[in-house]
């Protein structure tokens, strides 16, 4: 049996040549988490070795690739930070180098024409599932010549009972026997190339040093092995990432709360915080929870990665955002609410308005959508009660606060927080209440709900003109349910 071996650098001995590494996204979805993932480990990988990260477009999927898709990849990767150097390649633009490589290969001896169709081949793989046995492609063309008018695929020889050595980077060596690889098409009849022949073709002629990706593509790396060594290109050498499951220990998916890159934005998460969970995902740095990016950069190796399958936890990605959210300058922070507020076509609110919203909100949200959504009352008047709290606090015996609360605040002369406080003072003595029994009802005819700031906070931002309109507001709802 002889061996063909694929022998790398060990993880903590990087050899002089240039790191080069890629990212290389079908365009046929959104970013995942776990292919953004795969993008910041190669990203950080080569920016730490003062290498390449180059961006590969692999469009050769023509039933799912869309252009869409390709914008909404590459914006996500520019709302991350993660650049790249050089132009964008697309296989879509390299058909020609394909073919003729894949000829050369015929013409050498290395491949053939296989005339099997499509249709053929499922009905045999239906037949050897009937009889419960495994599909084995007979290799037939193998021997035979040209058929001059059929279409045909083009199928790289694979010699059985060899060896085919990986020394990953990550998981140590892996081997793979030959003769369980059937002869694999390079290229389909469409002249479009397969997969493993098209990444094995332009990882050797994009120079890729390195290439980072999960372990589902594991599979893929004797295949892509076997296309190297037939044409005579170098291989880069490989890591595979242990993948990301859900809390249920199964492949992750939406169901786990993950989502793309692209909706985790729309919903107000930040990048930064984005880009540390997932790179915390399956890597690394002793205790260390949060990283600024540059220290990423600095820190970041193949050492840290472990070998176990890591578990996406929504509400530790949650807590995460939140954390970078406090962390926001108030700068920042105001141009981010001003354009999430334009976003949901609310009326402009003054300048110091939205800043008093944005310091009472920002400590109790997690997300930016969270402090605009749990304020929408400091934007619009046109809001529900909730239910319940209706029931409770709308009531009959609470009229003559309201009334007594718009008489007292409506004459304030400066509606700053100490005048509005002296105004429920005022209040308190003239219904021998305490503060609590005032300020839960008022809260809920202010907001409409249970949960708000601190009731004078609410009031300020709120302006005399609103407070007044509310107040009456309640006192109307209450008369018309009793009616």
């Amino acid at each position: 049996m002889s061996d063909i071996s694929f022998f790398a650098a060990s993880a903590c001995k990087i050899t002089s040549v240039k790191v080069v590494t890629r990212f290389a996204p079908s365009p046929t979805g959104a970013l995942h988490v776990g292919a953004a993932r795969t993008a910041i480990f190669n990203w950080l990988f080569s920016a730490n070795l003062a290498g390449d990260f180059l961006l590969r477009i692999e469009d050769t999927d023509r039933a799912r690739s869309e252009e869409r898709f390709e914008r909404q990849i590459i914006e996500s990767l520019r709302w991350l930070g993660i650049d790249w150097q050089g132009e964008i390649v697309r296989q879509s633009d390299r058909l020609d180098t394909y073919g003729k490589l894949a000829g050369r290969l015929v013409d050498e001896g290395k491949a053939y024409r296989c005339y099997v169709t499509a249709d053929e081949l499922g009905r045999r793989r239906e037949e050897a599932r009937e009889k419960g046995e495994v599909f084995r492609y007979k290799r037939e063309w193998s021997q035979l010549g040209a058929a001059p008018g059929k279409s045909y695929a083009v199928r790289l020889s694979v010699l059985p009972g060899e060896n085919i050595f990986v020394k990953d980077l990550v998981r140590g060596e892996i081997v793979f026997d030959s003769s369980e690889i059937e002869d694999f098409v390079i290229l389909k009849a469409d002249g479009f190339p397969t997969y493993n022949f098209a990444a094995a073709v332009d990882d050797a002629q994009m120079d890729i040093s390195h290439v980072i990706r999960g372990d589902d593509h594991i599979i893929n790396a004797p295949r892509q092995i076997l296309v190297a060594e037939a044409l005579g290109f170098g291989k880069p050498k490989l890591s595979h990432v242990p993948m990301i499951l859900g809390a249920d220990g199964k492949k992750l998916s939406k169901r786990h709360g993950a989502e793309s890159v692209t909706e985790y934005r729309s919903r107000g998460y930040l990048p930064e915080a984005v880009l540390n969970y997932l790179v915390r995902l399956g890597w690394s740095f002793g205790d260390q929870e949060i990283f600024a990016k540059q220290e990423l950069v600095k820190i970041f190796s193949l050492k840290g990665i472990g070998k176990s399958p890591s578990v996406f936890d929504p509400q530790k990605f949650l807590w995460l955002n939140g954390k970078y959210l406090r962390d926001m300058s108030e700068e920042r922070m105001f141009e981010e609410i001003v354009s999430l507020v334009k976003k949901k076509e609310f009326p402009e609110q003054p300048r110091e308005k939205l800043r008093k919203i944005i310091e009472q909100m920002r400590e109790r949200s997690e997300t930016l959508n969270g402090i605009v959504d749990q304020s929408l009352y400091f934007f619009t008047d046109d809001f529900e009660y909730e239910e319940k709290a209706a029931e409770k606090f709308l009531v009959e015996k609470n009229s003559q606060i309201f009334e007594f609360l718009l008489e007292e605040l409506s004459c304030l002369e400066d509606f700053s927080y100490n005048d509005v406080h002296g105004g429920f003072q005022r209040v308190m003595k003239r219904t021998g209440l305490g503060l609590g029994r005032i300020a839960q009802p008022a809260r809920v005819a202010l907001t409409g709900s249970t949960k708000s700031p601190g009731i004078f906070d609410v009031v300020e931002i709120l302006g005399r003109d609103s407070v007044a309109s509310r107040l009456t507001r309640a006192i109307q709802f209450i008369k018309s349910r009793n009616a």
